[in-house]
């Protein structure tokens, strides 16, 4: 393997765990902040599965011969602003919810981005252990991905368009005229 594309691997696998550091925090934040039970559980799975992906980055520095803990992902810090902001714009109920799962979304794609490259780089490395560690990530967020869909779209979502249209009774009125 050439040093600079190890080297590359490495700085994306530090910015990664960084990432996954910030979110291990931020989660318990976003768990309290949702109201929707579903969605609480989601971050409360989610949070298990960061601690999971977490221990396999550490393997995969090791495995590198590097510190995981060497890079600050500003990414995250700006996804993880952006969920607080909500939770200090919205009122607890069911459009708050709505929010945080967009927000979540975003943290997700951004996470399947990461292990997607990674796992890819490994592979074409020949580090098959570490390529396979990297894709068992990747599949925890992809199915993370899908969760949060699912609460949005059987509960959370429905729930803030009925609590947006008993904030603005004309919106039954304006929805049923088109």
């Amino acid at each position: 393997m050439a040093e600079d594309f190890k080297a590359l691997m490495g700085e994306l696998l530090q910015d990664t765990y960084s990432a996954e550091t910030q979110l291990l925090d931020a989660l318990p934040e976003m768990a309290d902040a949702a109201s929707s039970p579903a969605l609480r559980t989601a971050f409360e799975e989610h949070l298990a599965a960061t601690e999971r992906q977490i221990e396999r980055l550490e393997r995969i520095a090791g495995m590198l011969g590097i510190d995981p803990d060497d890079e600050d992902c500003e990414a995250m810090e700006g996804l993880i602003a952006e969920a607080e902001e909500i939770v200090d714009d919205h009122e607890e109920g069911p459009i708050r919810d709505a929010a945080l799962i967009a927000a979540a979304q975003k943290v997700e794609h951004y996470e399947i981005a990461a292990y997607g490259t990674l796992a890819a780089m490994a592979k074409a490395a020949g580090m098959t252990d570490a390529a396979d560690l990297f894709a068992q990530s990747l599949k925890e967020e992809k199915d993370a991905d899908e969760r949060l869909s699912s609460v949005a779209e059987e509960e959370v979502n429905p729930a803030a368009l009925r609590a947006a249209a008993a904030n603005d009774p004309g919106a039954q009125k304006r929805g049923s005229a088109a």
